[in-house]
């Protein structure tokens, strides 16, 4: 069974193929706010595997794409001769390391959005589009999470996996996205494992050269995120059963909190709807008062005013800022997805048991 196929044109069953979600859309649309703008972003620079900044698509030459998904002639990359190696683009640094990982050296991994951009709002520019335009296969996570994907997949023949194909979602349980996916199913490193099946089972493929690579790269990586899984677990054992409760800005640990047993509350439910209102704060001071909960936290990707607020009204701590939609420069705390996991569970078991 095909796991990838042409964009735009449904593939065979029901593994992961083109994005064809009314839901992605929707959630996307509907968590707009009224002036239908987001926040400004960073403009796309380095890629996840740390290539120069300054350089897209439009510095490759287009190399043919074989039946085997890789190129004869001289595609490049940032400015890199890529060879044989498949060109994969992805749409935010998560899944960019996570192909990286798997794909190993038989690939190269571009995410579109830069490290610390909010993948909610991101506005696709030109560069973004020959980058689409020149790769090998295009990666999304889907669940309307990466929505602005489809405005320039219609009419490319590039390949196209959604990562959140074949998980159970979770749904957002307030805001104008209410009953619609959650779409962070990745902060759950057992969604994270399936995430990490179906870009195995894309790169294999497009290049069934590289399947028993691909393989065992992916068997490696699973292992790492189940032992992780399990500290997780022992280090949650350790918080006070009242204090087990996870209060965010954004509600995107939905995944880890059922893993672990913890209770989730947050001021907003997806980043792209408005945020900080006043009786989002006021809301959740009362939660968090009520429950005695010892600290709040707030992600990387958005400002941590509004959670500042809760704190000095309830006096919990605010010291701990969790990552999510991105990782870190390469010199930052968290490089890669193990690491953006492994800090965050490290955060939210210090400041919960402290």
């Amino acid at each position: 069974m095909s796991v990838v196929a042409a964009c735009g044109i449904p593939g065979p069953g029901s593994g992961p193929t083109v994005v064809d979600d009314d839901n992605a859309a929707l959630a996307h649309t509907a968590e707009r706010d009224s002036s239908g703008h987001g926040p400004e972003q960073t403009a796309p620079g380095a890629d996840a595997l740390g290539e120069p900044s300054g350089h897209t698509s439009s510095d490759r030459t287009s190399g043919s794409r074989t039946s085997g998904g890789h190129t004869t002639g001289g595609r490049t990359s940032g400015g890199h001769t890529t060879g044989d190696r498949l060109v994969v683009a992805t749409t935010f640094t998560v899944l960019a390391d996570m192909v990286r990982v798997v794909g190993g050296d038989r690939v190269i991994a571009e995410s579109i959005t830069t490290p610390g951009a909010d993948v909610h709002y991101y506005e696709p520019t030109a560069g973004d589009l020959r980058r689409v335009e020149g790769a090998d296969l295009v990666v999304s996570n889907g669940l309307g999470m990466d929505a602005w994907l489809l405005r320039f997949l219609d009419g490319t023949d590039v390949p196209h996996v959604v990562t959140s194909k074949g998980i159970d979602p979770l749904p957002v349980r307030a805001g104008k996205a209410t009953g619609l996916p959650n779409p962070h199913a990745w902060m759950s490193p057992v969604e994270g494992a399936s995430y990490i099946r179906t870009i195995a089972r894309a790169l294999t493929e497009l290049d069934p050269v590289g399947a028993d690579e691909y393989a065992a790269n992916a068997d490696a990586y699973i292992a790492r995120l189940d032992e992780l899984a399990e500290r997780a677990k022992a280090a949650v054992a350790t918080i006070p059963a009242e204090h087990r409760v996870l209060a965010t800005c954004e509600g995107a640990f939905s995944y880890l909190a059922r893993d672990l047993g913890l209770d989730e509350l947050y001021l907003w439910a997806v980043n792209s709807e408005n945020q900080g209102l006043p009786q989002q704060v006021s809301g959740l001071i009362d939660e968090v008062r009520r429950r005695d909960v010892p600290a709040v936290f707030c992600e990387s990707t958005v400002s941590g005013d509004a959670m500042a607020q809760v704190a000095r009204e309830t006096g919990s701590r605010f010291e701990g800022r969790l990552y999510v939609d991105s990782l870190s420069a390469a010199t930052g705390p968290v490089p890669t997805y193990l690491d953006l996991l492994d800090h965050d569970l490290e955060t939210i078991t210090r400041e919960l048991t402290s």
